[in-house]
């Protein structure tokens, strides 16, 4: 059996897949030359991340790790309908209200495209669903339940462009206490780097 390549980089959106395949024990390649002609053969966006597993090319980090938890498993996927549902629940939903403003903070902060009113606004952004979460997560170590999965990792991956963006989550205790669980499992510390 072939490896799994990845396209992309650590410092990228490509980080999700990469700590999901470390996390699940999947063999894999980094392939980080992904600014070739041939590229648009594996994402005709020309973006990445990109994965090839076999006949199998698929494009979109968050189907990229869904499909690598159903996959790969080793515990990250729920065995449950109902708890499969809640995987899809947060991972849309950190993509559709948290991504777009973390994003924006992360760039401002790190020079890569200045905008500090919209810095300022996606920390406005942020209170609603950084308030959800944090609520959902009263008395639970981990968005399921007791064990971590995969809409932990994805979530944590998104929510975690906060973090580096230096938005002070001391407001939500609970939130920020389940970030700095998952960011800090040797899987995580370990894809940072490839």
């Amino acid at each position: 059996m072939s490896k799994i390549r990845i396209f992309g980089s650590p410092q990228s959106r490509a980080f999700r897949a990469l700590w999901a395949a470390r996390e699940m024990g999947v063999d894999y390649e980094l392939v980080s030359d992904y600014k070739t002609p041939d590229f648009a053969k594996v994402n005709p966006n020309a973006k990445i991340p990109a994965l090839q597993d076999g006949d199998l090319t698929l494009f979109e980090s968050m189907a990229i790790n869904l499909y690598l938890a159903q996959k790969f498993g080793k515990g990250l996927w729920p065995g449950s309908a109902a708890d499969q549902g809640r995987v899809y629940q947060w991972s849309f939903w950190v993509m559709t209200e948290v991504e777009k403003p973390a994003l924006t903070i992360l760039m401002d902060a790190f020079g890569m495209k200045a905008d500090p009113e919209g810095a300022a606004a996606g920390r406005t952004a942020l209170e609603k669903p950084f308030g959800i979460l944090d609520k959902h997560l009263t008395g639970r170590d981990y968005v399921l339940g007791k064990d971590f999965t995969i809409a932990d990792l994805n979530l944590a991956a998104v929510i975690g462009w906060a973090k580096a963006g230096k938005v002070d989550l001391s407001p939500w205790p609970n939130l920020s206490a389940w970030l700095d669980r998952c960011l800090s499992r040797p899987h995580a510390t370990a894809a940072r780097k490839g």
